[in-house]
């Protein structure tokens, strides 16, 4: 099989188009080199699964390159690329021209492709087509979580059954899955718990290790405690579940010793593994394993199919691992969507006989008890449906459902409907009544300058206002600065919070309307004197690159302020419950890579929630901005949400566009 231009040729014109990169060009290349007899189409198949990886996708589905391959791809749609280019729309054809069978045949016949055995820089999986590397990750993930599904358990002691009775007093919720999850937790050494925001991920894990350490006491005549290893991809996750785990414990009425068992500090992945500097490689792994009994990891949406598998290689026999996450949220900025992968089916509670039983002997009915044809990772999966943050009256709730249903008629009339919801609302409304009728990008614009500089920090029964602007913690920097020495940490902590309480999200960095240009726009509306030096008192800065030196990592935002003695500093949250004041002072010059934060990425905010969140999208539709985007963006938001759309059609196009 030969295309009409030779392979090379054909990348650099999709590179012209912006289709392709530089780095998948470098990779067909490379191939080339390894076999200079390399038939085309394997050299042209091999730049796009370099392209994938580029999206995130960690291989390159053949089947469904040749039913759809401006969607599987993530280019131009079928018709844009008739319209505006006659040769594209060939190359594009080509791939149904020829059909599956046909691509599959001349990678089985490349010895550049192989099954899985030798070291080909290719491996071909049934129809799905890998890099080596990714293909390995893929196969110890695999088989490291079929190895733990398996039952350990055949009965739970009677005192464990009291307790459950104990914990979970009858509820409200039928069935009550916070229960079931516990209940099927207890089975195997792998668990997943998924579920959205406000549906007690944080609750449900914090009374399951109670379950589990009464277990191992009843199971084992030892005094040596469980070692358990709270975990998350990022810091600011880490110390957000840091902060819901001792707040889960304090509400708990059990024993003492219990409590103190329970760990309330979480660290990184990249810390419990041991990452080495300028290296893939950590520390722990199959010969050098962690010391643990049961390992925990917070925000599991956000982990890449690399750290997963690192994840999995570097666990003991023997140890429990338990996942918590949203399967709907978005997926790791790097490769592979291991979270939403593993939860196919969690909706329909696909369990079958065996785990059937064993929910009714712990943990009560189920509302459809019939069997299931599901996979062994459905037997130790759990759905948390019941939201208790987000009730009926929520516009937050039901905006995110739409959403993640795909129906974006109801999620605009949600959106419309501001009598219904108000926490919705456009700030403020006579604001948006003047302005509706004017241009969208300026509508947009002048909403955002609105609601960056709200000033108020209390509404007027005196408790915190959900919508404050960046105004609010603006006032306190220059209004609220302490006289006393002793006071500036507390001063540093309140200019967090306030900072903490408001965000704006973006779909994409570049752009007016992406993170880049509102964190100019946003500089230039708040601090105007100040916008025009890289460091001034107030600018706030996320971490873009872990520093274990510093103790700060990758997400982790800090405010540039002047210190006691007048030397520009800046203040970041710490950690460490036994440090004073809660507060590290570091100069600009030791930070590691920084970014200004005013306007963050959907993705950066993940693992973060805000009393008020505004989401900003780009003029352009894009394929990054997706259901799981706009998703992900929304619940982000506690209290108050507001979308600003520079372009009418782009929040539609989001919803009906999904990157699974």
């Amino acid at each position: 099989m030969t295309l009409a231009l030779s392979a090379l040729e054909k990348i650099d014109q999709w590179i012209g188009l912006g289709w392709l990169s530089h780095l998948n060009r470098a990779f067909a290349r490379f191939l080339l080199d390894q076999d200079q007899q390399a038939a085309d189409a394997v050299i042209w198949v091999g730049a796009l699964v370099s392209h994938q990886l580029d999206r995130g996708e960690v291989y390159l589905d053949l089947e469904k390159l040749c039913q759809h391959p401006g969607l599987t791809l993530a280019i131009p749609s079928d018709e844009a690329w008739t319209q505006e280019f006659d040769y594209s729309f060939k190359e594009l054809t080509l791939f149904k021209k020829y059909g599956l069978q046909h691509w599959l045949t001349a990678l089985s016949d490349s010895p550049l492709v192989s099954s899985g055995s030798g070291d080909t820089p290719l491996v071909l999986d049934v129809h799905r087509l890998y890099l080596r590397r990714f293909w390995r990750y893929q196969q110890t993930q695999n088989l490291c979580i079929q190895q733990r599904l398996q039952p350990i358990r055949n009965d739970l002691p009677e005192p464990l059954r009291h307790q459950l009775a104990t914990l979970f007093p009858t509820s409200l919720e039928k069935p009550d899955w916070q229960k079931i999850a516990c209940v099927l937790a207890l089975r195997s050494r792998f668990t997943l718990i998924t579920g959205g925001p406000g549906t007690g991920k944080t609750t449900t894990l914090t009374k399951l290790l109670v379950l589990l350490i009464q277990l191992h006491e009843h199971e084992t005549a030892s005094s040596k405690p469980l070692n358990i290893l709270l975990s998350a991809p990022t810091g600011k996750a880490a110390a957000r579940v840091s902060e819901s785990i001792a707040r889960a414990i304090d509400n708990l009425d059990i024993p003492e010793h219990i409590k103190l068992y329970i760990p309330r500090k979480a660290s990184t992945l990249h810390r419990l593994l041991g990452s080495r500097h300028d290296s893939r490689r950590f520390i722990h792994h199959r010969n050098n394993p962690i010391v643990a009994d049961i390992v925990i990891v917070d925000e599991a949406s956000m982990v890449d199919l690399e750290m997963m598998a690192s994840l999995l290689d570097a666990l003991p026999s023997g140890a429990q691992l338990i996942l918590l996450g949203d399967k709907d949220q978005l997926a790791s900025v790097e490769a592979g969507s291991v979270l939403g992968d593993l939860c196919q089916g969690a909706e329909q509670a696909a369990y079958d006989d065996e785990t059937l039983s064993w929910i009714r002997r712990y943990a009560g009915e189920l509302p459809n008890e019939s069997p299931k044809t599901g996979s062994k990772i459905n037997q130790q999966t759990i759905m948390l449906r019941y939201s208790h943050r987000f009730n009926q009256h929520s516009g937050i709730g039901h905006l995110s459902r739409a959403v993640n249903e795909g129906d974006a008629t109801q999620a605009q009339n949600i959106l419309n409907d501001t009598a219904r919801f108000p926490d919705l609302l456009p700030e403020p409304k006579a604001d948006y009544v003047r302005l509706r009728d004017s241009p969208q990008p300026q509508v947009a614009g002048q909403l955002l300058k609105k609601l960056v500089t709200i000033t108020t920090g209390t509404n007027d029964q005196g408790q915190p206002n959900p919508r404050q602007g960046y105004g609010y913690y603006r006032d306190i920097i220059l209004l609220n600065r302490p006289t006393n020495h002793a006071h500036y940490n507390a001063w540093a902590k309140q200019v967090l919070n306030a900072f903490d309480a408001f965000q704006v999200l973006c779909a994409v960095r570049r752009g007016d309307w992406g993170a880049e240009g509102l964190n100019q726009q946003i500089e230039n509306c708040l601090f105007p004197k100040q916008s025009q030096s890289l460091w001034y008192e107030g600018r706030p800065v996320m971490i873009t690159r872990n520093d274990y030196n510093l103790g700060l990592m990758n997400g982790d935002i800090g405010i540039a302020l002047k210190e006691s003695g007048g030397k520009l500093r800046v203040a970041f949250p710490n950690d460490d419950p036994l440090a004073e004041g809660k507060i590290r002072w570091i100069s600009p010059m030791r930070l590691p890579d920084v970014e200004t934060a005013f306007a963050i990425t959907v993705h950066k905010s993940q693992g973060s929630e805000f009393n008020h969140v505004a989401l900003v999208l780009p003029e352009n539709k894009s394929p990054v901005i997706t259901r799981e985007l706009i998703y992900t963006g929304i619940t982000r938001a506690k209290q108050n949400f507001t979308l600003l759309e520079s372009s009418p059609g782009v929040f539609k196009q989001a919803i009906l566009a999904t990157c699974k």
